[in-house]
């Protein structure tokens, strides 16, 4: 199958102005006979369905949250970028675009990226707006801070809980239409299979999560804008709800799934305190404008650290190392993720670690406490030094914050052309659900912006267009289609609850976070991921003999829940192997041992593996089917990646 882009024609800048004028329209008139479903309410999914009630499309909006804004776009915490310019330091559309291009290490469509960083502008004036309360300078302009991968400030923000308050602001749009009636709401609903006739996406099958009724729904159009896969690992830094399950199933029904390898790893996050734990925290990025990340020069050192034999004040400067300064001293603190995730497991494997378990860094704040005062560095980030004394019962005032790399977020999603629809007609994904802006790398801060440039910006213009091409008539939910999806889901469920096994949900959740962090995380190589291939399929063997699942599906059943998740992500688990396995090189977040430069930077193949991976499945447990977009890069060199 030939994968169309459908990429417009013509000059990189002017590709979006043109598409806008060429898609098909809908009259107002005619938009009330076409109904939307959109799955996921965070702010790709919050933004796109208040804008297509506002348009007058009738729209059914579902989440498995008691309320949309408890959407996990809530902890998102640092900032949003956009290409305002307003600290006049240089950055401009391109810059944004280009640094995003670079920051994904060149794996990323060019009309995609170029096409966030133009409607980037548009969102802040869009949530400003709305009220959203973004931190001002002392005139009144919006204030800015520097995220990595960029050397200007290009990022809005709301202290330390930017993701709650433009939840909010979108929140509240589509409060209004459901107030309106343009938007029916089905909280603590989950979706369970997506229905096709005629090789169109025309509705979804549903469980109710607290009767545990099985329902079904029929649109014209369905959007997924449910998340990534980052809990595929276990411990992530994702809400523990955040799942797979609507991009998968829908996957499995036909739709592509693209760079599944492709996840990030969020280089300041709270490290690992016990085997019990069930989630971590991220530390926002926004706090490496100021702090310093280092660890001990010696081995020694650092084991008499860990020992407890000295403190942490006690290691002269002389005898610690900067080592981001050091290694990339045009960028610092402030190289993209990848780097200074790679970067912290080097040195911790070098045996140079802080903390109990030696896999923690250094994030130290005395430099700028000493220049600015206390009280302007609490202005700054003071609610994440309380979340993070809360967390750990220490002083980061007194004493540096510990960090480790954590999964974050997951660049790979369903495959989608210009206008967000996935290869299945009527089947659209946004935002983090899709992969199409990062590339192998997501520079901090791009994830919110991404999200409400699709929910506010592309979809509202190109499900018109395809809509516009549709008769009025929905398929009803007694299509024979409908009664078979539904009949799936039941049956699915039954063999779950059938299963009367002995070990849990989370105790099998948990083995197959640790194969893929052990194989498939930080770093990978053939060796390792092929014997995670064959551990993962004899964990989903021994799943289906020995899961409990306790209950029944006509109540309120969290375990029931748990267990649907856990079986996509054993599946899905084992395409990201796949894909990694495929990739025979080095990029971003993708790090194969075998590939990197004599100064362990990822090293690319430009020649073999300049395409989007799109997977095709064929069956649980047969080999998936590679379809390959080619990249083509007319505006950007294609170089080495340099932020020294």
């Amino acid at each position: 199958m030939i994968l169309d882009s459908k990429i417009p024609e013509g000059p990189l800048a002017e590709k979006w102005d043109k598409h806008k004028f060429d898609v098909k329209l809908v009259n107002p008139a005619n938009k009330r006979k076409y109904d939307i479903i959109v799955v996921g309410t965070g702010l790709a999914g919050a933004s796109a369905a208040a804008t297509f009630g506002e348009l007058g499309y009738n729209v059914k909006a579902f989440c498995f949250q008691d309320s949309p804004r408890r959407a996990h776009s809530i902890a998102a915490q640092g900032g949003i970028n956009a290409a305002k310019n307003y600290q006049n330091d240089g950055d401009s559309v391109f810059r944004l675009f280009y640094d995003t291009i670079k920051g994904g290490d060149y794996r990323a469509r060019e009309a995609n990226v170029y096409r966030l960083a133009q409607v980037s502008v548009n969102i802040i004036d869009q949530c400003v707006a709305q009220g959203v309360p973004f931190a001002r300078e002392y005139g009144g302009l919006l204030a800015n801070r520097s995220f990595g991968g960029a050397q200007v400030s290009r990022t809005f923000y709301a202290r330390g809980q930017t993701g709650q308050q433009l939840l909010l602001g979108a929140y509240s749009a589509l409060n209004r239409q459901i107030a309106y009636g343009k938007v029916k709401m089905y909280p603590r609903t989950e979706m369970l299979d997506l229905v096709i006739v005629n090789g169109q996406a025309r509705g979804i099958v549903v469980r109710n999560l607290i009767t545990g009724q099985i329902e079904s729904h029929s649109a014209h159009a369905v959007v997924l804008a449910t998340g990534g896969y980052g809990n595929v690992f276990f411990l992530s830094t994702n809400a523990m709800g955040s799942n797979a399950t609507a991009a998968w199933r829908a996957h499995k029904k036909g739709a592509f799934f693209a760079n599944p390898c492709f996840t990030q790893i969020h280089p300041t996050c709270i490290p690992v305190s016990g085997e019990y734990q069930s989630k971590l925290t991220l530390m926002s990025e926004s706090l490496r404008n100021d702090g310093r990340v280092w660890v001990p020069k010696t081995k020694e050192i650092a084991e008499k650290l860990r020992r407890g034999d000295i403190k942490v004040s006690d290691i002269a400067e002389a005898d610690r190392d900067y080592y981001l300064e050091r290694k990339y001293p045009a960028f610092g603190n402030l190289v993209p993720r990848d780097v200074a995730s790679r970067n912290a497991k080097l040195v911790c494997d070098e045996g140079r670690g802080v903390g109990s378990t030696g896999l923690a860094v250094y994030l130290d704040f005395a430099d700028a406490i000493k220049r600015d005062g206390q009280a302007a560095i609490a202005a700054k980030y003071g609610n994440l030094f309380e979340m993070y004394a809360k967390i750990t019962d220490e002083n980061p005032y007194e004493r540096p914050m510990r960090i480790y790399p954590a999964v974050h977020y997951t660049m790979g999603g369903l495959w989608v052309d210009y206008n967000l629809m996935t290869n299945i007609p009527g089947l659209y994904a946004a935002g983090e659900a899709n992969f199409s802006d990062h590339g192998a790398n997501r520079l901090g801060a791009s994830a919110l912006m991404q999200g409400l440039a699709d929910g506010y910006f592309v979809l509202p213009y190109t499900i018109g267009d395809y809509l516009a091409r549709l008769p009025y008539d929905k398929v009803p939910v007694d299509h024979p289609a409908f009664k078979e999806a539904e009949q799936a889901v039941i049956s699915k469920n039954n063999e779950l609850l059938s299963i009367k096994g002995t070990r849990t949900v989370d105790d099998f959740h948990k083995a197959l976070g640790q194969i893929m962090w052990n194989y498939c995380g930080m770093a990978r190589n053939a060796e390792g991921l092929k014997f995670a291939k064959q551990e993962i399929r004899k964990l989903r063997d021994e799943f289906w003999r020995d899961v409990k699942v306790t209950g029944v599906n006509e109540e309120l059943n969290q375990t029931l829940e748990k267990a649907n998740r856990v079986a996509d992500f054993l599946e899905l688990g084992e395409l990201m192997v796949d894909d990694a396995l495929n990739r025979n090189e080095s990029c971003g977040g993708h790090f194969r041992e075998e590939y990197q430069t004599p100064e362990n930077e990822a090293l690319r193949d430009d020649e073999n593996y300049t395409y989007v991976a799109a997977w095709e499945f064929t069956g649980v447990g047969n080999e998936p089917k590679l379809h390959k977009e080619e990249l083509k890069f007319e505006n950007v060199k294609l170089t080495q990646r340099s932020y020294k």
